[in-house]
């Protein structure tokens, strides 16, 4: 049964990260990637709050999985992040490209650490 949970979670994260990026591509024409990066700091701001939640609330552990696991897993998309950030380069955005990387890194980190301290409140 939590398999299906977390298929079912898995698939919710899926459409809401197409939604959001295609939303946040139609307002803003660039070739930054900011859909994915607001994408990515969401679900890790979410994915902290989850298991703070769990870690410092004593929720459930299966609520940890089906919303970290399931949900984030399918909203949040690193590789896609990748990706982004190696066709900049490939297209001598050598500025822009870095900035994503570390941007990602850096931000993502901070919003599961935000949301980490937020159930802990």
């Amino acid at each position: 049964m939590m398999t299906l949970w977390v298929a079912l979670a898995g698939s919710v994260g899926a459409v809401a990260r197409f939604v959001l990026d295609g939303m946040i591509r139609s307002r803003r024409a660039t070739e930054f990637p900011w859909g994915t990066v607001i994408i990515n700091v969401t679900g890790s701001l979410l994915l902290g709050f989850v298991v703070g939640l769990v870690v410092f609330r004593g929720a459930p552990s299966e609520v940890q999985t089906i919303i970290g696991v399931g949900f984030c897993g399918g909203y949040t998309t690193f590789s896609t992040a990748s990706v982004e950030t190696v066709r900049l380069i490939q297209r001598r955005r050598y500025l822009a490209g870095v900035t994503n990387a570390l941007a990602t890194l850096v931000v993502t980190v901070a919003a599961g650490a935000v949301g980490l301290g937020l159930a802990g409140l």
